[in-house]
């Protein structure tokens, strides 16, 4: 049997790394007391909708929040009614790269196959701007989710490419999450602290 070559070595040292880190990061935020994470999440709100308001009405995409993520709907809901259009991503296909159905405050949900609310009818449209839930990142705008690549897969079929936004919790900030071939660096990044640009 042949040793693995240093780059073998290097992915296999990085996907242990990047699975504690998402271990941790996830138990730290489920951690948060929810007095916090409300007082945290007004600011990321504030942040957002900072960027946000500069840019003409258009098409934004964001997931409905699960595991304590930030909750983008009310903000949302305002663009809305400011004529922007808002949109979730679906999983149609494991492994291949999600579509994008338009959402309302109104609509009707399901959960998908990951336990997360999806659209459960509507047009598929191509966002504009794209909202990522974050559980790690790091100074170069790189991201960790939960790990099943959909979002990179997704972004680098689009095109043109949205812009691309994290949105998270400040607790997820690391130096370097060793990103992988397969990672794409964000746009932006939003936490409680303020706005990280990349671009």
């Amino acid at each position: 049997m042949t040793a693995p070559s240093p780059s073998d070595e290097h992915t296999v040292d990085s996907s242990v790394f990047r699975a504690t880190l998402r271990h941790e990061k996830l138990a730290a935020r489920s951690a948060l007391d929810e007095k916090v994470r409300h007082a945290l999440a007004l600011r990321i709100e504030a942040h957002l909708e900072a960027l946000l308001l500069p840019y003409p009405p258009q098409t934004l995409a964001f997931c409905a929040p699960v595991r304590g993520e930030f909750d983008a709907r009310p903000l949302v809901s305002r663009l809305i009614e400011r004529g922007w259009r808002a949109a979730m991503p679906i999983v149609e296909v494991a492994d291949a790269p999600m579509i994008f159905r338009i959402w309302i405050p109104s609509s009707a949900m399901d959960i998908d196959r990951h336990g997360i609310p999806v659209p459960l009818g509507g047009a598929k449209i191509s966002p504009d701007i794209v909202l990522l839930p974050l559980v790690a990142f790091d100074r170069n705008g790189f991201r960790i989710g939960y790990g099943g690549g959909y979002f990179d897969r997704t972004l680098a079929a689009l095109v043109p490419r949205p812009l691309a936004i994290g949105v998270g919790f400040e607790l997820g900030r690391v130096a370097d999450i060793l990103p992988q071939a397969h990672d794409l660096p964000l746009d932006a990044i939003v936490t409680e602290a303020g706005i990280m640009r990349h671009t």
